[in-house]
């Protein structure tokens, strides 16, 4: 329920709003039963709330009719609930049962790993694809935890800071020059750039 509630909004944001709604709702039964008006009134401050409180009602309802009350353990199986779809589906299985079928792909693994030269699509699901296909399946859990944080920290939208990032020298992105003049630390030590011959 919580990563449902992340959908376009802070982590931070989440862990504010998810004692109170466990605490209110502490079973996917209650959930289900939950009234609108009330659940939206919870999770307000997460934005989209009324798209949310029908996505929660309505997975909550599935798991708690057609799985027992047991969040399901495969990802073909929890892509048919409401609000879940494969981002969601493995950020569950990875992170709650440690089941690596697939990585999790938000808009920070999709921006890095383009950037980094790692995929070249805008397509989650093409992207996925490809990062399975260059990892192991060891590393895909944690993969999707250590772009995220890169992209947080380092690897910004609208302010990367190149000039202080540890894998510069293996960065593809074309505009990275410019971003490291500008970055703080522009002058900390960095690998040295390699030609687009020697990837």
């Amino acid at each position: 329920m919580a990563t449902i509630l992340s959908a376009q909004c802070t982590d931070k944001r989440v862990n504010e709003v998810t004692p109170a709604l466990f605490a209110r709702f502490p079973t996917p039964a209650a959930l289900a039963a939950a009234e609108p008006a009330e659940l939206e009134s919870i999770i307000r401050s997460t934005g989209f709330f009324r798209a949310k409180a029908r996505s929660l009602i309505g997975c909550a309802r599935a798991i708690a009719d057609e799985h027992g009350g047991a969040v399901p353990r495969d990802l073909a199986t929890l892509v048919r609930l409401p609000g879940i779809g494969r981002k969601t589906a493995n950020v569950v299985l990875g992170h709650a049962h440690g089941i690596a079928e697939g990585i999790a792909v938000d808009t920070h693994v999709l921006r890095l790993a383009n950037r980094l030269g790692l995929v070249g699509s805008d397509d989650p699901e093409k992207v996925e694809a490809a990062l399975m296909q260059l990892l192991p399946r060891e590393r895909w859990i944690r993969t999707t935890d250590v772009l995220i944080f890169h992209g947080r920290k380092v690897c910004d939208a609208r302010r990367p800071a190149c000039g202080s990032c540890p894998v510069f020298g293996l960065c593809a992105w074309e505009s990275r020059q410019a971003h490291a003049l500008a970055s703080p630390r522009a002058g900390a030590r960095r690998a040295p750039a390699r030609s687009r011959d020697a990837r």
